[in-house]
């Protein structure tokens, strides 16, 4: 009876599990895509941050920057 019951509870998981695979592979691949987009999209903006902070850095040390040189006399 045990050995029937566990037939059983094995083939309707491995149907219910046959029957999700697809959608859940499709899904996972859509939040693979996703996430590599974001990450792509942040190293864009920590790239022109640190671009932007090295330039102000350089027109600071130069003393192009005359708003910097104001901020100090605070």
């Amino acid at each position: 009876m045990k050995k029937l019951i566990f037939a059983g509870m094995m083939l309707f998981f491995a149907l219910s599990l046959n029957a999700c695979r697809e959608s859940t592979v499709e899904k996972t691949n859509d939040a693979a895509k996703a996430i590599g987009e974001d990450v792509e999209n942040a190293a864009e903006e920590a790239g022109d941050a640190i671009k932007e902070g090295a330039d102000e850095l350089n027109d600071e040390i130069q003393g192009n920057d005359e708003g910097m040189a104001q901020d100090d006399d605070m």
